[in-house]
Parts: structure tokens; C-alpha cells; sequence
């Protein structure tokens, strides 16, 4: 099972990723590594829930292509701390800096802090402080930072998990479409995640590995299909223009769908013994499409736990596969109809 304690472990033994060098501001449009920071300059936007800046990384400088938005998944960062071994989603974005991305046209958002707050409650993990209520506040400020300290009209969004459905949450709350060229949805909760029911199999509920119990902030947004929140989002419609999409998924078609989401029990081996596929009512429900978009086209992905060296979990392992990165960068830079 997947337990904090694994996690704190893993990073103690040595699997934490060692930080590239800050993007230095004298000129940081010659730098060759993404920072772990935001420019001196950049306005400060303060997580009220956690009371401290968020975490993120860009670089003041020219703009030539549209600004790119990463973000993270729920109890994950921007690029790895002292207390999260992970934050891969920063890699996607060394990918595209070294496919021909200026550091002024990458920009992150931690929009839940490093993670440290979980060594002294871990059922934050499933709590408000992580849910995507704390999160769209932030996103939305961090958006129109960005747009306002680059100057572009547009942004582009690569997210990954929680963090697809936080920005598509926040482009629907402020009709903001218009200002979202594409977002790359990777696994997504997009019709909620197998972590939530009551059954005593179902071990995520356990205190010890975050307490997914129903009531949970995250399982009241996520443990069922039509949730208040799921429901509304959906109901909106799933790919709204003028932004377009890509989805991109783990699968499992060796056998017949398991029902999993986030984690995929058949594929990941021994790393986590499956759980039911039930809701948070306790109903029986499949979630393994889950990260589906209708009307979005899908790539679909088998065998991520080898690019997780920590965990060897698909759903992390996704984010940190170079054939992700590929096709991130081949959709961003793919020239449409009514792209300037």
C-alpha cells in the first residue's frame, strides 16, 4: 500500500532528485536548466492555507511563443523538495526548453506548498489545504501573473492529475477559454478516482495513507462520477472552445478493465495490491476511463511505472516519460486554424 512513510523513506535514502541551478535573473534567457524559482519581480501570491508563497519556477525575459502553465497533481510540487521526491512535471518542462523553449516562456505553480505539511498531519493529503477549491484561487492569480509579467494574450496548460481538473475548474468558473490556446489533460480525475469508498478493503482510507474516507474534501470532489463538483464541471461540457485538448492516459488492456484510478493495481505489480471499484456511496463503479475527455483525442499509455525510479507507479511515472514530453511538444507546436 502507499503509505507517507514510504515516501519520507524514499527521499531520506537518497531517491530525491537532485535541483537544477536557479535560472539566473542577470540573463535567464541563457539558461539551459529550469529554475525552482520565480523571478524576483514576479507578483507574490500567498497560499492562505497553508500561509506561506506558492512555490514555482519562470524566468523575466523575451516571448516569442505562447507561455506554458505547468501543473502539478495533488500532493505533488512543482520540481522536487525536501519533503516530495517527485515534482516530474518539471522535467516536461526541461523538455521543452531544450526543444527550443525560452525559460520566459515556462512558467510553474506549487499551488500546495512542499508537501512538508504532511509530516505533521497526513490526512491533509484528502483535506481542504489539497483540494481544488484551495486550488482555483491560485491558479487564476497565477495565470493572470503570468499573463500580465509576459504580456501574452494567451496561455497554454500542461497538468497533470488533480492539476487538469483545477484549471479546467477555474476556466469554467471565470469563462476563461479564451484565454487558454490548449491544455494537455495527463491522467486526470476527470469522473473521479477509486480511492473514496467505505469498503475495508479500501486502504487509501486509512489514516496512515492520507484518509480517503468519503467525506473527505477530495473525496466530496472526486469519489464518485457526479459529484457537486464533477457534476457541474462536466455538465459544462468537457471540451469547451475555443481551447483545444489533448488527453493523455494510462491503460490497461491485458485484461478486462480493473476499474482502477489513480493507480493501476494489474500494471504496477506489487507496488499496490487492488482495492474495490466502488464509489464513495459504496456503489459498484469503474473509474478506468476516468481520464477521458469527450471530444478530446487520447493517447493512450501502457508500461509508465518504469519512468517513476521512486515508486514505479504509472499514474506518477507518466508525467516523467519521454514519450509524454514528445507529444507535449508536438501538440503545443502544432500549428491550427486560429492560432496567431
Amino acid at each position: 500500500m502507499i503509505r507517507i512513510d514510504r515516501w519520507m523513506a524514499a527521499a531520506a535514502i537518497g531517491l530525491l532528485s537532485v535541483f537544477g541551478p536557479a535560472i539566473a535573473e542577470a540573463d535567464p534567457n541563457t539558461a539551459t536548466t529550469i529554475g525552482t524559482s520565480l523571478p524576483s519581480d514576479f507578483p507574490f501570491i500567498g497560499n492562505p492555507y497553508l500561509g506561506v508563497p506558492v512555490l514555482g519556477f519562470g524566468a523575466r525575459g523575451h516571448v516569442e511563443r505562447v507561455p506554458v502553465i505547468f501543473l502539478h497533481g495533488n500532493n505533488d510540487t512543482p520540481f522536487p523538495t525536501a519533503c516530495n521526491p517527485f515534482g516530474y512535471i518539471r522535467n516536461v518542462a526541461q523538455h521543452l526548453l531544450s526543444s527550443g523553449y525560452r525559460p520566459s516562456e515556462l512558467w510553474g505553480l506549487g499551488y500546495q506548498g512542499d508537501q512538508c505539511d504532511l509530516a505533521a498531519e497526513i490526512t491533509r493529503k484528502s483535506g481542504v489545504s489539497h483540494s481544488t477549491a484551495a486550488a482555483v484561487p491560485l491558479i487564476r492569480d497565477f495565470v493572470r501573473a503570468v499573463m500580465a509579467y509576459t504580456g501574452a494574450r494567451r496561455v497554454d496548460i500542461v497538468a497533470h492529475s488533480l492539476g487538469v481538473t483545477a484549471a479546467r475548474e477555474w476556466m469554467m468558473q471565470d469563462k476563461a477559454y479564451g484565454y487558454v490556446r490548449k491544455l494537455v489533460a495527463i491522467d486526470g480525475p476527470n469522473h473521479g478516482i477509486i480511492s473514496c469508498s467505505p469498503d475495508p478493503a479500501n486502504f487509501y482510507q486509512l489514516r496512515a495513507n492520507g484518509g480517503f474516507v468519503p467525506d473527505s474534501a477530495i473525496c466530496e470532489e472526486y469519489g464518485s462520477d457526479h459529484t457537486q463538483l464533477l457534476s457541474t464541471l462536466n455538465g459544462a461540457g468537457e471540451t469547451p472552445g475555443p481551447t483545444r485538448y489533448l488527453v493523455i492516459r494510462n491503460v490497461f488492456r491485458a485484461t478486462p478493465e480493473s476499474g482502477d484510478f489513480v493507480y493501476l493495481s494489474a500494471q504496477d505489480g506489487p507496488f499496490l495490491p487492488p482495492v474495490p471499484a466502488k464509489d464513495r456511496y459504496g456503489n459498484p463503479h469503474d473509474f478506468s476511463d476516468s481520464a477521458l475527455l469527450a471530444g478530446a483525442p487520447s493517447l493512450d499509455l501502457v508500461g509508465q511505472g518504469q519512468f517513476d525510479p521512486v515508486l514505479g507507479a504509472s499514474h506518477l511515472g507518466i508525467v516523467n516519460s519521454p514519450q509524454v514530453w514528445d507529444a507535449v511538444m508536438q501538440f503545443l507546436s502544432r500549428r491550427q486554424h486560429g492560432d496567431d
